[in-house]
């Protein structure tokens, strides 16, 4: 299956859910209390991030979604923190806030790269769901996608009603359910456990046939369109209604830490879907989400960019035309790598052999090449009123189809100095019999500690050679 990224930006997803802060201290450890046999930790640090439902919001966010989060939180400074972190990261918080139990906080003591403790603070009983069942109905406006995200701590005590709502509204919900009574999420979307939650209510599958049979059955049971169950390293099942089932192989060469994927994996099909993605192929970007994610430390998030690189990686894609936002982002996240940037720059009006050679030397010099192109006007003003022969969207998505390329990023200007200072790679190139210090933006690339290397074009090609011959003919 082809996978793609779909434009982020244009989709909303409203999470609504267990809200959680997850408030992490860091010290050091000389002595044992006095008091008691317990270490003595004297605390240097104090880290405070979402967790639970907050957590798939922020997966949301990274991704570039707009995000809204409905969940319930005490009237205490636990909710104000919670808060003003997710309101940071662009998340649109809708707090009901209950008088009778504090803003869920799980508190983790650690020193020396050890967990020593860790303190829950929670009331985890069954709530009264009318506020959130109202908070939801609110934000339901304008929304592409609804995730209903159960820890078991009592926010979506009233979780039918939600289900309803969503329904009505026709907006798509996905559950990420918790416990083994899966009927109160009857007429959901599509729920999405791991195989053991899922083998907890069904019954053990002794094969995968087996697995699909039980995964239909519950189906019809609960009035679902869909199934995604999450296998670990064996990947994903995906079940939906009037389709072949669709086994994706796990994407994760290295697994460091699970916690938290099953956020990222659902935070992403919600996103795609949101997008305009077809199911099946929403599960296979979460499946190949999942699998960067598992390869980082703790509770992480994954990006458009890392999706991007991945993909590249695996020879799908992941690469070709972009804006300088984009280009901006992707490149940093390159850097965040140790990937060593390549940049050059030309008309590539004719594409011939000598552009792909050039290309390729180019991009042995690192690990990311960006190719600046001229547009339409910018070549008729250096080459004459005749040229361009290719326009500007055909060359760029010839350029994109090169193995050598990363990535493709249009300029309208005479040169692209300005669009060099924006990136300022670490390897600036260009090829023909120019000094350095002729090249445009190779004085700002050297102060900024890169080099500019001039490469030579491969003899007897040239485009202007090769439409003089098409004029004789």
């Amino acid at each position: 299956m082809t996978i793609s990224i779909p434009d982020f930006s244009a989709a909303r997803v409203v999470v609504a859910g267990d809200v959680m802060l997850d408030r992490y201290l860091f010290g050091s450890t000389g002595r044992i209390s006095p008091e008691a046999p317990v270490p003595v930790v004297h605390v240097r640090e104090t880290d405070d991030r979402p967790g639970g439902a907050a957590n798939v919001a922020v997966n949301l966010a990274a991704l570039g979604v707009a995000t809204s989060l409905v969940g319930v939180v005490g009237k205490d400074a636990a909710a104000t923190a919670l808060a003003a972190i997710l309101t940071e990261r662009g998340i649109d918080c809708a707090f009901p806030v209950a008088d009778d139990r504090p803003t869920i906080t799980k508190t983790r003591v650690q020193s020396r790269g050890q967990q020593l403790i860790r303190l829950d603070e929670e009331n985890a009983v069954a709530m009264p769901g009318d506020a959130m069942a109202a908070a939801l109905r609110d934000a339901l406006d304008g929304a592409g996608a609804v995730i209903l995200s159960d820890y078991g701590k009592g926010s979506l005590s009233d979780v039918q009603t939600m289900i309803a709502a969503c329904r009505a509204a026709g907006v798509p919900v996905l559950v990420d359910p918790k416990g083994t009574d899966f009927s109160k999420y009857r007429g959901a979307s599509l729920i999405t456990p791991n195989q053991s939650e899922f083998e907890a209510v069904a019954g053990v599958a002794d094969s995968d046939e087996e697995l699909v049979d039980r995964a239909r059955a519950m189906m019809a049971q609960l009035d679902l369109d869909a199934l995604l169950v999450t296998r670990s390293e064996k990947g994903m099942l995906l079940v939906e209604s009037g389709a072949e089932p669709l086994f994706l192989s796990t994407q994760a060469r290295e697994v460091y830490d699970v916690t938290g994927a099953g956020d990222t994996v659902i935070a992403t099909l919600a996103a795609a879907l949101a997008s305009g993605q077809a199911l099946g192929s929403a599960a296979a970007l979460a499946n190949l989400a999942a699998g960067l994610v598992v390869r980082k430390i703790g509770v992480a998030t994954v990006t458009p960019g890392e999706l991007s690189a991945a993909l590249h990686q695996r020879g799908q894609g992941g690469r070709g035309l972009v804006g300088l936002e984009t280009l901006l982002a992707l490149v940093d996240e390159a850097r965040d790598r140790n990937e060593r940037i390549i940049m050059t720059n030309g008309c590539f009006d004719v594409l011939h052999a000598g552009h792909v050679s050039y290309l390729e030397e180019a991009k042995s010099l690192g690990d990311r090449l960006i190719v600046a192109v001229n547009d339409d006007d910018s070549v008729r003003r250096l080459k004459g009123e005749n040229r361009p022969i290719n326009a500007l969207e055909d060359r760029l998505l010839v350029l994109a189809g090169l193995a050598a390329v990363d990535w493709v990023v249009p300029f309208s200007a005479d040169t692209p100095a300005g669009l060099i200072q924006a990136v300022l790679p670490d390897v600036l190139v260009k090829g023909g019999d120019y000094k350095p210090e002729e090249i445009a933006g190779a004085r700002d690339v050297m102060q900024a500690g890169g080099e500019v290397r001039v490469l030579a074009f491969r003899d007897g090609h040239s485009s202007s050679r090769i439409i003089d011959r098409l004029g004789d003919e």
